[in-house]
């Protein structure tokens, strides 16, 4: 018998080969991306490639989400996860295998495609583990479910597949992993226990005032003075309304007026995005949201009262503690502690913890390294990580194929075996 130490260096030695001979695939996929809940042929690659390694594969539920079973004997069911959708960002990477896909929004308008946030990536890995642990499947027993995820990006493929009997058509999991590509080093892996991931809540909120010529501007209410108004104001609820012990992220990230340059329009829209990771915190800045866009309409006479729209929202996600200091620890000894390390809480959000809460499972989710690792420590030395490291939802974001994908294969391997098989210990 080989040491758990060697078995795990045999892991990722297994796991390099498959990224070589899967960074086609992630190039393909990089190139062609699909919005969320139209990842039709991304579940088509998935689903043909899972399929022919012997899974018993289901597709189509929550719209494109695709899941392979693997029954292999006795023992715990364990789901590894990858999301699949792009995002309508227009992208200048200029790598040779750059997006240059388009594809309808929800509202209708045509856009650019791109995977901004790496989930080209995750399901690369994610096909390169289903590969990996269906060659090992002599030294393990258990189910594996590899689930491929739609509209992430949404805030609602998770809530779909479960609201799709997703657990009536798969076995319930005992533990739920995976990983989500970031501006880390490439090669290294971040874990934290607890509250990891946070709240996020999505408002649409539509300014109603009176549109007119704009020569004529005391004959209106302006809404695009009135959304500006609020955007301002919004900006001062984190800074002088959250305690300076709490966490809040509030964004405008959309605003919509207007057709013309000389016509006031009857109304403006804006997009409010918010993160916490507690419900008191949440409550307070939502609550002040609400007021505040009420209160600048009213200052600008608004005849009709702004409509609030919650759009979207994902829970907090909270990495359970005992699983993630295991498997912190199976990583430390597989990769080396220094290429482990604790990011810290991370303000953007994930859906995926929806799947290990239907299930009354605990989760580990951590965050895989996909940064140029000279890039990094350049930009880190100069205090320029914002502006000279392109991260998630950038037009420039282009994590490095290799060793991403080695280790991405690997991590979602060891994770897998360290609860199906006694650990990573096989003979050699």
């Amino acid at each position: 018998m080989t040491t758990h130490a060697d078995s795990a260096i045999l892991v990722q030695q297994e796991a390099s080969a498959l990224a070589a001979s899967l960074a086609p695939v992630y190039q393909d996929l990089h190139a062609n991306p699909e919005l969320s809940f139209a990842e039709h042929r991304t579940a088509g690659i998935v689903a043909e490639r899972i399929g022919a390694l012997g899974y018993a594969v289901t597709t189509g539920i929550g719209q494109t989400g695709v899941v392979g079973v693997l029954e292999n004997g006795d023992g715990p069911t364990v789901l590894l996860r990858a999301d699949m959708d792009g995002l309508p960002v227009l992208e200048e990477t200029g790598l040779d295998y750059a997006s240059v896909a388009r594809g309808v929004d929800p509202d209708g308008n045509d856009v650019p495609v791109m995977h901004a946030c790496g989930h080209d990536v995750h399901v690369t890995c994610l096909l390169g583990a289903a590969e990996l642990l269906v060659a090992r499947r002599d030294s393990w027993s258990g189910t594996l479910v590899v689930l491929f995820q739609p509209a992430e990006e949404a805030g609602g493929g998770a809530q779909a597949m479960i609201d799709d009997d997703l657990y009536a058509q798969v076995p319930k999991p005992d533990i739920v992993f995976g990983q989500h590509v970031g501006p880390l080093p490439a090669g290294v892996v971040g874990t934290h226990a607890g509250p990891s991931f946070a709240a996020t809540d999505a408002y649409r909120v539509t300014f109603h005032g009176r549109g007119g010529h704009g020569s004529r501007p005391q004959s209106t209410i302006d809404p695009i003075v009135m959304a500006s108004s609020a955007v301002l104001r919004l900006q001062t609820i984190v800074s002088r309304e959250v305690a300076g012990t709490d966490t809040a992220v509030l964004t405008v990230g959309t605003f919509h007026a207007g057709t013309k340059n000389n016509i006031i329009p009857d109304t403006a829209q804006i997009g409010v995005n918010i993160r916490s990771y507690e419900p008191h915190v949440r409550d307070r800045v939502v609550g002040s949201m609400e007021r505040i866009v009420r209160a600048e309409a009213a200052a600008s006479g608004a005849e009709r009262e702004p409509v609030i729209e919650h759009t979207e929202a994902f829970p907090v996600l909270v990495n359970d503690p005992a699983a993630t200091a295991e498997l912190t620890g199976v990583f430390s000894e597989a990769f080396g502690a220094n290429r482990v390390l604790d990011p810290g809480l991370v303000t953007g959000s994930e859906d995926v913890g929806m799947l290990a809460t239907a299930a009354d499972a605990p989760i580990v989710y951590w965050i895989l390294g996909g940064a140029d690792p000279q890039a990094f420590a350049a930009a880190y030395a100069s205090g320029r990580m914002e502006q000279d490291l392109p991260g998630n939802h950038s037009s420039k974001f282009a994590p490095l194929i290799h060793p991403t994908l080695d280790v991405g294969i690997a991590a979602l391997s060891l994770a897998a075996l360290s609860r199906l098989g006694g650990g990573v210990v096989v003979e050699a």
